[in-house]
């Protein structure tokens, strides 16, 4: 067969797929709306419910595995179109020139986007979908795109660069999709404090989790520090997590101790800020670069060229070189999806010890013979961490 006709045909087979696999998604993209129990926010440390606040409760909506499934099916098709087109991007509206530039704030059918020193609000193409993504939304904060300007002043969001990293969430309705929260971050800065609010290690081991299921790497910032009576209590508390190699930074944005240091490792990266609310995120960003302008409410509605944009994520650039994201709440990094057996790989001082436990489906929690309960009784595996540990296990899906 000639080479053209060849590759005439391979383009016919590979749509027939495409087409073959938009109508599964199409069938299966909009369930029901699940039936969400009506529950009262109560503590906040009450991380019983951890992953209640990300997905409401639900009856199975997919067989375990169909959804792994779907996907590789989808990825296959995808690909196979992608190399016969040389399309470099997985989400297209058109093959049109436009220019690159980086998302920073994402509202429905609107994003502003930062380009060649400017800040546009850009529409979405009619033409971009995510149903071949495997999230609910086709545009996120830190996505790199293409935008087209005309001379009527139209600009249009023509492409979605393929993403080096995403930090997700299951969707509030659809919980068998995702959404984007931040997508192309390099590292995840925890935020905790010493004081006002105290520290709370449960929560800095499920940001380190999110991290490295995110492929971002982690930092720990102890801030407040001067409301500490002994400093050296303060390292003593996140000892365990320096003898793991973790980078720990203590700062006050008050006394400026340790303010250089953030201001070194935000520098030529994009940088996730988490941490509750309290615990001196803007006052320390703002200590990094004054004059930079943070929001301090959890969503805001703000007026650009007349319209309207709603946002719950924003970036801000530094003038150093790199980006902050700021994300509200907490809600954004739940443990969703992690089950309990594989939980214990993100504690890497009980890897090297779980091989030696009586029952190899050791939980670490209860069995005679664990080798990882005596290693904390002995103090070779810091009790906090193992606490953690538990908590987290409990809460989690077998």
């Amino acid at each position: 067969m000639p080479t053209r006709e060849k590759r005439q045909w391979e383009h016919r087979r590979a749509s027939k797929e495409m087409r073959l696999v938009h109508q599964q998604v199409k069938r299966n993209r909009e369930p029901d709306r699940v039936r969400q129990k009506s529950w009262m926010p109560g503590d906040p440390r009450d991380l019983d419910s951890w992953d209640d606040m990300d997905s409401p409760r639900s009856e199975p909506v997919m067989p375990r595995g169909e959804q792994e499934r779907r996907r590789a099916v989808l990825t296959a098709a995808l690909e196979k179109l992608h190399e016969e087109e040389g399309i470099e991007a997985p989400v297209l509206a058109a093959n049109r020139p436009g220019q690159r530039g980086i998302v920073t704030e994402v509202s429905s059918g609107l994003c502003r986007v930062e380009l060649d020193g400017r800040s546009l609000l850009c529409e979405l193409h009619s033409a971009l979908g995510a149903k071949e993504t495997g999230y609910t939304n086709v545009v996120a904060v830190g996505d790199e795109v293409i935008v087209s300007l005309d001379g009527g002043g139209q600009r249009l969001v023509e492409a979605v660069l393929p993403r080096r990293t995403v930090l997700a969430r299951p969707d509030v309705y659809y919980n068998h999709l995702q959404q984007v929260i931040v997508a192309n971050a390099d590292q995840l800065l925890i935020v905790a404090s010493w004081r006002e609010p105290a520290i709370w290690l449960e929560l800095i081991d499920r940001y380190l989790i999110t991290a490295e299921r995110s492929n971002l790497t982690p930092i720990i910032c102890l801030n407040k520090i001067d409301l500490a009576e002994d400093s050296a209590a303060c390292r003593a508390e996140l000892q365990p997590y320096l003898d793991l190699g973790y980078r720990v930074i203590f700062s006050s944005a008050l006394t400026g101790e340790g303010v250089d240091e953030v201001r070194e490792v935000l520098r030529g990266r994009t940088t996730v800020v988490a941490g509750l609310s309290g615990v001196g995120k803007s006052s320390l960003l703002m200590a990094v670069q004054p004059g930079l302008r943070l929001r301090t409410a959890a969503t805001s509605e703000r007026r650009h060229e007349g319209r309207h944009i709603t946002t719950q994520v924003d970036m801000y650039r530094l003038e150093m070189g790199g980006y902050v994201v700021d994300t509200p709440g907490i809600r954004e990094f739940g443990l969703s999806g992690l089950r309990r057996r594989e939980l214990v790989s993100f504690y890497v001082e009980m890897v090297a010890l779980q091989g030696e436990c009586r029952f190899a489906n050791c939980s670490h929690r209860h069995e005679p013979g664990c080798a990882v309960r005596v290693a904390v009784k002995q103090g070779y595996v810091s009790a906090a961490r193992y606490h953690s540990y538990v908590r987290i296990y409990e809460g989690l899906k077998e």
